[in-house]
């Protein structure tokens, strides 16, 4: 039905996005900075990327995207990792999207309707919600278990019953760290074979809990796996994400995209950055080795913390936690407080970067928050 025009005029959108609060990010004014606040790469990419973008012709940058090959090195790469792919992977089980942030809008919008239901945990991604909620999808989220966030797989297991449009799991979850094994993941998409799976993997290569070495997906059409080169190669700047599943899953969640999402430059970054998998590994590696020295310093100092899954931890200050990022930032480090969030409220989330910048981090919050030496 047609929306009547507000009180000044302006044009109503949808009753369902006309109730919506829009997800926002503070993305502004962080350059320069130390990046602790999203999650991101806070090295850069590998300088194959950086070089490979160099040397793009200027004639490129006039002609439509191509992505012919891009899947085919998504699929080698994962075949090639340590744990491999226990079954084959066909180049059309891969889609390519504006960031995971992108397929997970796709998702939402191919599968989600007004009636529908989106499963998921709390806390968590904020950005499942509002895309749910443009579709007039009603949301039901099960708190972690507490002490010590944990998954609540028998709550979930007993939601699906219901048969809900679409389960969201962020594993490990962000921003609680909250981890599930690969074979509880299946167990749940099994007991649920009309209900669409979605894994959002972002942080998985901090942890190896990654469904993608075991699933076959002809025995299991309902799961679908998103992966990112943000966190760990560095192109967050540049937005490219991908869907791993069933093929047919995989066309309909692309059927709701336009046919040049994913620019030229985060294509080509792509190739790149999919072919330098040792820079990933070795970052990867240098963010455990930070975490296990900001984690030493933490109990040492006898500060409240939570830690699990991913490349960040939870804190919670002496002082009141908005006052300390104030400060924080002013001292030109970004974290992000958790204030009024369910489960963490208090708490700042802080990503993890080298040794060298948690260092840094560490000695200027330990004065801010009044910790001894």
């Amino acid at each position: 039905m047609t929306q009547p025009p507000s009180a000044d005029g302006v044009i109503r959108a949808r009753s369902d996005v006309e109730r919506l609060k829009a997800y926002s990010a503070p993305l502004e004014g962080r350059r320069g900075m130390l990046r602790l606040d999203f999650n991101e790469n806070t090295i850069g990419p590998s300088p194959k990327v950086v070089e490979a973008l160099r040397a793009i012709p200027a004639e490129q940058l006039a002609v439509y995207p191509e992505y012919d090959g891009l899947r085919e090195a998504v699929v080698a790469n994962l075949a090639a990792l340590p744990a491999g792919l226990a079954h084959d992977l066909a180049p059309v089980c891969v889609g390519v999207f504006n960031g995971v942030d992108g397929a997970i809008h796709a998702v939402l919008q191919a599968y989600g309707g007004a009636g529908d239901t989106l499963l998921t945990t709390s806390p968590t991604f904020g950005y499942y919600a509002p895309c749910a909620g443009m579709q007039g999808m009603a949301i039901e989220a099960v708190p972690h278990q507490m002490p010590g966030y944990g998954f609540p797989y028998e709550a979930v297991m007993a939601a699906l019953a219901r048969s809900p449009r679409v389960l969201m799991l962020c594993n490990p979850n962000n921003p609680t760290g909250t981890r599930l094994e690969a074979d509880r993941v299946l167990s749940l998409a099994a007991a649920a074979p009309n209900t669409l799976v979605v894994v959002d993997e972002l942080y998985e290569a901090f942890t190896g809990d990654s469904v993608l070495p075991i699933i076959d997906f002809n025995a299991t059409p309902n799961l679908l796996v998103l992966r990112s080169l943000a966190k760990t190669a560095g192109l967050a700047g540049l937005r490219i994400g991908f869907a791993i599943g069933h093929a047919e899953v995989v066309d309909r969640v692309s059927r709701v995209t336009g046919p040049y999402d994913v620019n030229s430059l985060a294509v080509t970054a792509a190739f790149a950055a999919l072919d330098d998998q040792a820079f990933v590994d070795a970052y990867v590696a240098e963010v455990l080795r930070a975490r296990e020295f900001v984690v030493s310093e933490l109990e040492r100092a006898q500060v409240r913390f939570h830690v699990d899954g991913g490349n960040y931890l939870l804190l919670w200050p002496c002082r009141p936690a908005s006052a300390v990022e104030a400060e924080l930032r002013a001292a030109g480090i970004l974290v992000r407080s958790m204030v009024g969030k369910p489960q963490i409220d208090g708490s700042l989330r802080v990503s993890l970067g080298s040794t060298e910048q948690m260092q840094r981090f560490w000695e200027t919050y330990r004065l801010i928050d009044g910790l001894p030496e």
